[in-house]
């Protein structure tokens, strides 16, 4: 799909958000894509993600560890499996989620990690979340003690005690949480076996999980501690700010949001796309052999990237994206979506997901080759090949006859090439001490065939 000019009339009262957008662009001339899904998703007052549960039904989209809990399950076999591979026997594993949305991927790895004592008993959790309403889910979801207030309510209903994870079956319904398992065969754990505020500089929550784990939040990538890890970003990368480019006349040019001043009405301003009519600093870029006349370009996500591949490096572990993309050959991608359905993305800023789908060749050059790279390969491969068609069916075989139904059609959620099977895919970044370059038929879990 071709990049074409377009012009979208906000409905209803001018927001806050709008307004703010419009005052920047008077004062220092078009946005940039990227600071414009910046301000629209994380703006302190009216980002789309901050006060906000956006997941769900009831929401604007639903994602995989919402939809089949053996989505998150066989994640957690996967991080287990590589920690024992890259780590020691007796270090901590350390478990690290980029943008854990409600938490539910992080509580369905910790569910499977609390069946083995003695790896729960060195487990931490470390969430990376700049959204405080999303924290603040994450903590009711996930732990007994938080450092914020919780209302017990949110608890009434929740099943406690289940016993091995294949004999759990955890509902999913995308517009409520209270069929999800909750107190794991857990042993009593107090607040004071938590370190203190001076131990993580960056920190700004903190917790214990009912499973004992203690669990800590961050802001940013660069406000965790230096410590080997397992990095899980499951739709984290899609929703970075990204820059966009059209191939000219006259060369490359930058695609800005500006003000339609073809539509006078100061009081309901409206946006549109313009080219930059001269060369912009994000212009450097695009490669000087890219071949493609419309390109997007995730600088953030370049630079997490190469921190993920020195972290790993210097400190040891592996990180685990999953996303939807490709390997450097999508062009227009930008899209929002709002209540499931795709949304235009200048239309009411703030009230809608915006998105592009990630360029797993970008992102592999930015890693460098200090570290093994892995992927992309369809997210019905790398299940596949971690077996869930046997998880699966010792699922159905534990389950009433009435869950069956939401069961299977889950599976064919996350697992049918035509829905998530093919979009989303599967990308990873290893340590050379482990996967070396020398040994290429080496390979992590779930990147190669089970047998």
């Amino acid at each position: 799909m071709q990049w074409q000019m377009s012009s979208s009339q906000t409905a209803g009262d001018t927001t806050h958000l709008m307004q703010h957008l419009s005052r920047r662009i008077q004062a220092a001339g078009p946005l940039t894509v990227a600071s414009y899904m910046q301000e629209v998703l994380t703006n302190p007052v009216s980002g789309y993600y901050m006060h906000k549960d956006v997941f769900g039904q009831k929401g604007d989209f639903i994602t995989s560890p919402e939809i089949s809990q053996v989505f998150g399950e066989l994640v957690a076999v996967w991080c287990i499996h590589e920690w024992l591979r890259v780590g020691h026997p007796d270090q901590t594993l350390n478990l690290v989620e980029l943008g854990p949305g409600r938490g539910t991927l992080a509580a369905d790895i910790l569910r499977v990690i609390a069946q083995f004592a003695d790896l729960r008993d060195r487990t931490s959790l470390h969430l990376v979340e700049v959204s405080p309403k999303l924290s603040e889910m994450q903590a009711e979801k996930l732990c007994e003690n938080t450092n914020v207030k919780r209302d017990a309510s949110s608890e009434r209903g929740r099943p406690g005690n289940e016993k091995l994870c294949e004999d759990i079956n955890v509902k999913r319904d995308a517009s409520s949480e209270s069929g999800r398992p909750g107190n794991e065969n857990t042993s009593p754990a107090s607040a004071s076996a938590l370190p203190s505020d001076a131990d993580v500089t960056g920190r700004y929550r903190m917790g214990l999980s009912k499973s004992g784990v203690p669990v800590h939040w961050y802001r940013s990538i660069n406000d965790l501690p230096c410590m080997p890890a397992v990095y899980v970003a499951h739709e984290f990368f899609d929703a970075l700010p990204i820059h966009k480019f059209q191939r000219t006349g006259a060369g490359w040019r930058e695609i800005m949001v500006d003000i339609d001043s073809s539509i006078s009405n100061a009081l309901m301003p409206s946006l549109r796309f313009v080219l930059a009519p001269s060369v912009t600093p994000a212009t450097v870029l695009i490669n000087k052999l890219e071949t493609r006349d419309h390109v997007e370009i995730c600088p953030e996500g370049g630079v997490i990237a190469q921190s993920l591949a020195m972290r790993i490096t210097e400190d040891g572990g592996c990180a685990l994206i999953i996303d939807y993309g490709h390997n450097g050959t999508n062009t227009d991608t930008f899209r929002g979506f709002r209540s499931h359905k795709l949304h235009d993305v200048l239309c009411e800023p703030g009230t809608a997901d915006l998105t592009a789908d990630v360029d797993f060749a970008y992102l592999r050059q930015q890693a460098g080759d200090d570290v093994a790279i892995f992927g992309p390969i369809p997210q019905q491969s790398f299940l596949t090949n971690m077996a869930i068609d046997v998880r699966f069916k010792k699922l159905l075989m534990n389950s009433p006859a009435e869950n069956h139904n939401d069961l299977i059609s889950g599976y064919d959620m996350i697992m049918n090439p035509q829905k998530m099977g093919d979009r989303f895919k599967f990308f990873t970044i290893m340590s050379r001490r482990v996967y070396a370059a020398d040994a290429p038929q080496e390979k992590p879990a779930g990147f190669v065939p089970a047998l």
